[in-house]
């Protein structure tokens, strides 16, 4: 069973992990943990209340075959957390890593964009909300998410195709990503 760490924030996007904890632990088996830089009480952008209860450095001992950062307002503020050397090492131990929407900004940050395709909200939204961001020739503007060399990004608006690429990520059989791409987006055909 591949275990896959979802990094979430306080004020973290709901719609962005949702299909990944809830499809990817419930239907395709996937060991889906929750972590933060701040364990405890979270709150959704839409009002949940959570209890998270592993920091993250109980995620590099849970040894995650694949590591992704939920968006959320916190990540493009000055309050942001720097994970970065917890994504580099991560990446650098052979474990795909993601981002979406605001977490693209921990992604930028660390480094791990700079010679990659990857796609974000905007460009420009991380070139003004990463320091140290070196990626910007390698920015690919998509409605849908980017994976390459093991790293996954997506804007904000794309946690389907998100979704998708972290299942795969995670070893999920390609006809089976396939069958939930089809099935998720049956309703806009």
């Amino acid at each position: 069973m591949a275990k896959v760490a979802l990094i979430l924030t306080d004020d973290f996007a709901d719609w962005e992990y949702a299909m990944i904890g809830g499809i990817g632990g419930s239907f395709y088996g996937l060991d889906v943990a929750y972590f933060s830089p701040t364990p405890g009480q979270l709150n959704s952008m839409g009002g949940l209340t959570v209890i998270v209860s592993k920091g993250l450095e109980e995620l590099t001992a849970w040894q995650p075959d694949v590591v992704a950062v939920i968006g959320g307002t916190v990540w493009d503020s000055e309050a942001a957390p720097d994970i970065s050397d917890l994504l580099v090492a991560q990446y650098e131990n052979g474990v795909p890593v993601g981002g979406i929407c605001g977490g693209t900004l921990a992604l930028a940050r660390s480094g791990l964009l700079n010679s990659v395709p990857h796609t974000s909200n905007d460009g420009e939204f991380l070139i003004k909300n990463a320091v140290g961001y070196g990626g910007a020739s390698s920015y690919v503007q998509s409605e849908a998410a980017v994976s390459s060399r093991s790293v996954v990004t997506a804007a904000g608006t794309a946690p389907v195709s998100f979704a998708a690429a972290i299942f795969e990520a995670a070893g999920v059989p390609q006809e089976t990503v396939s069958q939930f791409k089809d099935l998720i987006t049956a309703e806009h055909n």
